[in-house]
Order: structure tokens, then sequence, then C-alpha cells
């Protein structure tokens, strides 16, 4: 008698699941305990492992949603004969999703027993009419893909997920590959509408924008804020930055149009950096400098985490990257990594962030060193750093001479303004109630 793998509950509230990816082709034999399927549902996703051993067979149509406890597959034994595909209970709803199909024993597409059952509308506005899956045309439209602009190489020409996975990692090394336009312009600059006192300027970090400093500047106690966005990073223009000393230049006339006496300098990672740069160059109008997790102290860096999020496409990529940046990744939520990808959808602005992130950080190191400017830094400044940074070694900061006070956090990792804001808020406002 075959073991039937059920629609599993995972949450309270949840009539019915979708299986977003087999992890086991029809026919093959898996182990009790083996991952069987990720399921998705508005509120959780999940690995489902197998309850039993055996062949796996009749597996649900991925991308269809199924009623909780329905089977979603069967496994055999040895020898037992398969019959024919057991019937499933169709989920009806208001918005009338198709019933999950029996899947061939050949590959993971659902068999129709009328082709007309997949020729559905193409989900972009298009006449055309394209015969595609469900999980297919819910990946392209992720992706901002016309599905008639993809070959399908299931049955009858259907296009399946790969084929439409494939044509996204095209895309990304075309992306990759090609050279942006670049545009001209000075950086974009933010002001804060309200405070009083001496300004604070940010400059953030790689791949980043001026929105990231949300969380820390509810504790800078009403004191004017000011911040600089990288090229190609938020509302700035996309430049064309060969150096490091070329985008330390970019960032100098940015603070030189800012047309202030002095302020309070504030930098988080390439923006550390900068801002150290900017403080060397700067002296007479820097009040303090506050480094957090900031670069050019060493030649070590995560290469492959800031490659990863420059050319990230969609969220289910760019969230994972993300997630390294913190100590807690339950920190990096559904709705930020959402938040973080909605600019990143403009292909132009992955190609220019891919470009500097190949300038700055050629084959994973980071070849400006800035240990001698930081010698002469004569203001009050500071490194706030975690020591759980996976993106650049905390202990880049032992190389700071000892008129530099540093603070270094456990359980927190490369964006202690965000994870531990109100810590960080406190050791600035200890800075700036001393300032004038």
């Amino acid at each position: 008698m075959p073991v039937e793998v059920i629609m599993p509950k995972v949450d309270m509230d949840m009539a019915s699941g979708k299986v977003a990816t087999w992890h086991v082709l029809p026919g093959e034999y898996v182990e009790k305990g083996t991952p069987l399927f990720d399921i998705e549902t508005d509120k959780a996703a999940m690995e489902v492992e197998a309850e039993a051993s055996g062949f796996l067979h009749h597996p649900a149509a991925e991308g269809v949603d199924i009623p909780i406890g329905q089977p979603v597959a069967w496994l055999y034994q040895e020898g037992e004969e398969l019959g024919e595909p057991p019937v499933r209970t169709a989920l009806a709803d208001a918005d009338d999703k198709p019933s999950p199909q029996p899947v061939s024993e050949t590959g993971s597409e659902p068999v129709c027993a009328d082709e007309t059952d997949e020729i559905l509308p193409q989900q972009f506005g298009a006449s055309d009419k394209v015969r595609a899956t469900p999980l297919a045309r819910s990946i392209a439209q992720d992706a901002a893909l016309e599905l008639t602009e993809i070959a399908g190489t299931g049955p009858r020409g259907r296009i399946q997920a790969i084929d439409v996975r494939g044509q996204v990692e095209a895309r990304l090394r075309h992306t990759s590959a090609v050279q942006f336009q670049p545009e001209s312009g000075p950086l974009n600059i933010s002001r804060s509408r309200d405070g009083a006192g001496m300004p604070v300027v940010l400059i953030h970090g790689f791949g980043s924008d001026a929105s990231s400093w949300k969380p820390l500047e509810a504790y800078l106690q009403g004191r004017p804020v000011i911040r600089i966005e990288l090229p190609g990073h938020g509302k700035s223009p996309k430049l064309r930055i060969d150096s490091f000393t070329e985008l330390s230049s970019a960032i100098r006339r940015a603070f030189d149009m800012l047309d202030i006496e002095r302020a309070h300098l504030v930098g988080h990672s390439l923006g550390g950096a900068l801002a150290l740069s900017l403080a060397d160059t700067r002296s007479k109008s820097i009040a303090s400098l506050t480094l957090i997790a900031p670069g050019g102290l060493g030649p070590e860096v995560n290469g492959p985490a800031l490659e990863g999020i420059s050319k990230s496409t969609r969220a289910e990529s760019l969230g994972p990257w993300l997630k390294v940046l913190v100590s807690d990744e339950k920190l990096i939520t559904d709705g930020y990594v959402k938040a973080a990808m909605a600019p990143r959808k403009d292909p132009a602005l992955r190609a220019a962030q891919a470009r500097l992130c190949d300038t700055l950080f050629p084959d994973g190191v980071q070849p400006f060193d800035l240990k001698a400017a930081l010698d002469r830094i004569d203001v009050p400044a500071r490194i706030i750093w975690g020591k759980q940074d996976a993106i650049i070694p905390w202990r880049h900061a032992l190389r700071a001479p000892g008129n530099i006070a540093l603070h270094l956090f456990d359980g927190v990792g490369h964006m202690p303004q965000f994870e531990v804001p109100s810590e960080v808020g406190k050791i600035l406002r200890q800075v700036y109630d001393g300032a004038s």
C-alpha cells in the first residue's frame, strides 16, 4: 500500500499550501527524513521531509495550491503496482484556482488531458497566448520577463520553471557584462527639515542608500541630518567611477556643496572609508568622525556577498545575501527584502553597482589602504563594529591608533546602526552633546 505524502498544516490559519519546488524527481527513491519539497503559504515557507522511505510517484504540480490534508504525492515500495494516478480534490475558491494535476513520470511538468487547459493569456497584457506552468508564470512575473520571448522545453512547447530561470540567469550574465550608459550631475543630497545645532552628515555603504539610516536617525535628538548617496545608489546619478580616489573626489565635491561651516561625520562600510578620506582632506570642517564597520583598514572583504548583492535580480536571490549582513537573520524580514529589491529592479542600477563593485573590490579584496589617513585624524573619532561581522573582519579596528575610541558589540554583524541603533545613538549623543 503506497504511503500518502499530505500537505501539512504549518500555520493556524492555513487552508492550503503551494508546492514551490520538488527536490526529488518522479520515480526516484527517497529515504525517510530526506527533503522532499518546499511549501509556500501566505505567511511561511518551509522544507518538508519524507515521513517514510519509498519511490516517489504522482507528485502534484509545482505552483498549485493544495488543500491541507490532501495528498501531494505517494511513496511506493519496490514492486508495488502504480496503477492510475489517484484523484485529488480540487481547491475551489474565489480566485478559481486550477486543481492540482498529476505529474508525468519522466519530468516535473503536469500532465494535461486537454491542450487548451494550459493555454492562458500572457501575464503582461500582450494579446499573445502562451503555454506555461503556474510556477513559470510566477517566476517570470517577479523577474518582469515576457513569456512570449522564452522558448519552452516542456511537453508541446510548454514553458517550464527551468526555462524561465535560465532566462533570468542569462539576463544577469548579460547585465553584468554590458556597459551601462554613464550619467552626469551631482550626487543626491537629502536633508531633514527640522533640527538644531551642528548637522550630522551620513554616508551609507555599498549597495545601500539614504533610507538605511532611518533606524539610527530616531536617536539623533532632532539634530539636522544630511545624507549623501553614492553614485549609482538611491537617487544619485550612475557615474562612471574608475577608482576609489575618483569616488572620494565625488564625495568631496558633494560635501563642499553643502556650504556648512562644520559637521559631525558618520560613515558605514564603504561610506566609512569615504568618510575617513573626507575627514583627512577637510579636517577643519569636521567636528567629529564616527566610522561604522569601515572599509579601507585591511584587504579582507566578503567579495561574494558584495557581488551577490550587486547582481541580484529578484528578492529570492537578494534575501540570503542581506542576511549575511546581520548577526540575527530574523531582522531581515520579507518586507525588508522587498523594499531593498524595489530599486534593484532597474537593470541599469544593477549594472552600475556591479561595475563599481568590480572597480573597488577587484578579486574580492580592498585595494585601497586608509590606515595612514586614520593616523592623521586629529578630531574626536571612534570606530563602531559588530564582532559577528561577516563582511569585513572587525579585527581591522585594532589597527586604529590609541586616540581613537573603539566600541565592539557582541551578537552584532556588519550593520550596528540597524541591529542596535539605540546603542549606536547613545555613543553618538555622547560625542555630539560635548561639541558645539
